[in-house]
């Protein structure tokens, strides 16, 4: 079998390794133990979360064993890295609930019944503070740590004590999971390299051992940002928090040139088909984003609601009404009213300016006036077609 670092770097997973060439021997010759981890911030994990996920199924499938670590003690203090401000706190009841969806969600990417979950609650948060100082601190130095990315972003705008140990909390997860499960791999998005380096420079220290980190390509648009947020806000992978529809959209209008890293990073498409897919440079991309937000969304929501989605979303640019995405709203005003009914805009002040805009239509007439409401036919008819822009066509039933 192929060494799984070879697989990683083909699809453009591998950002950076420390002892790299150590690590890649080991790899070859020997099934590990790594480990990811998560804080439990939300009840649902994003897409944010999609490349860490999808590089731990790779490291599964050559053979590798993944332990899941879920921030519980982590969460209550919060990561400072890419923050401009300090998290809010959460109770552990409220971080205890997140890590059961966690678990829920990640079963779509991995053999769960193979991997191993563990909450770091279950050691930080009932750590004597003096003897951790005594034992994990002295490892640290506090000059070294003021060098580090997460930490330098924050030092103008005020860095908490608080947040500062998170370094050390995270760096002692690795040291826990080496001495109970000869864990030898932190992997986890760039973002974090800073903290991995010091868990596994606790090990070498600490135990004597060789341990090793591994940090995967944040997924960006071409400008930089990180993608995975539209202006309604994260795209979520729970299918309440983000319609497998408008999942399925999301990645549909990714940038053409974000389409190849896309299909390499987020699918299990074989690179040469992949290849095939996004050799044109033309209104033929049309087909390689399509086959990304299916394969995307059947990862995450499963075979059967992706091929339902595909037939919504060919039905919105045909005339196949019955097969379009549908909603029900309740006394129907004008245009506005209906917009906010329907999802499609947050506020009354958004759907004014959509609809002055010129961006709205109701069948295939385009509404002029935001006080607009519907023709007697439609409401006759108990039904009729929303189009928002280009790209949303909803079916409304009038109940």
């Amino acid at each position: 079998m192929k060494n799984v670092l070879d697989v990683l770097r083909e699809r453009g997973y591998v950002k950076q390794t420390v002892f790299e060439e150590e690590l890649y021997e080991r790899l070859g010759k020997e099934k590990i133990v790594f480990y990811t981890g998560y804080d439990p911030t939300a009840d649902s994990l994003t897409a944010g979360h999609f490349v860490t996920l999808m590089a731990m199924a790779h490291m599964q499938r050559a053979g590798h064993t993944p332990i899941i670590l879920i921030g519980g003690g982590t969460a209550m203090v919060g990561d400072p890295t890419g923050r401009t401000d300090m998290r809010s706190m959460m109770s552990k009841e409220t971080i205890m609930h997140n890590v059961e969806c966690f678990r829920k969600q990640m079963s779509r990417f991995i053999d769960v019944d193979k991997a191993i979950f563990v909450n770091n609650a279950d050691w930080l948060w009932d750590l004597n503070y003096i003897d951790f100082l005594r034992d994990i601190g002295t490892c640290f130095s506090v000059n070294q740590m003021l060098t580090a990315e997460c930490f330098k972003q924050r030092l103008e705008r005020g860095l908490s004590f608080l947040e500062f140990n998170y370094m050390l909390m995270q760096g002692y997860d690795f040291l826990v999971l080496n001495r109970k499960y000869d864990c030898i791999l932190q992997t986890g998005g760039d973002d974090q390299w800073s903290n991995m380096l010091a868990g596994a420079d606790l090990i070498r220290r600490k135990e004597g051992k060789k341990a090793y980190a591994l940090t995967y390509t944040l997924l960006t648009t071409s400008d930089g940002k990180k993608m995975g947020k539209t202006a309604k806000g994260a795209i979520w992978l729970d299918p309440n928090k983000t319609s497998p529809y408008d999942f399925f959209q999301y990645w549909r209008n990714v940038e053409d040139d974000r389409v190849e890293i896309c299909l390499k990073l987020l699918t299990f498409v074989e690179l040469d088909e992949i290849a095939r897919l996004t050799q044109y440079r033309d209104e033929r991309m049309n087909a390689a984003k399509e086959r990304l937000a299916y394969e995307v969304t059947a990862i995450v929501h499963g075979k059967g609601t992706a091929d339902e989605v595909l037939r919504q979303v060919h039905a919105s640019f045909g005339s196949d009404v019955e097969n379009m995405p549908t909603v029900e709203i309740s006394q129907p005003g004008n245009i506005i009213d209906i917009l906010v009914k329907c999802g499609q805009c947050k506020s009354n002040g958004e759907a004014r300016r959509l609809v002055e805009g010129g961006g709205v239509s109701l069948n295939d007439d385009k509404v002029t006036s935001p006080s607009q409401c519907l023709s007697q036919e439609a409401l006759d008819k108990g039904e009729f077609v929303l189009h928002k822009g280009k790209k949303v066509h909803l079916r409304v039933l009038i109940r």
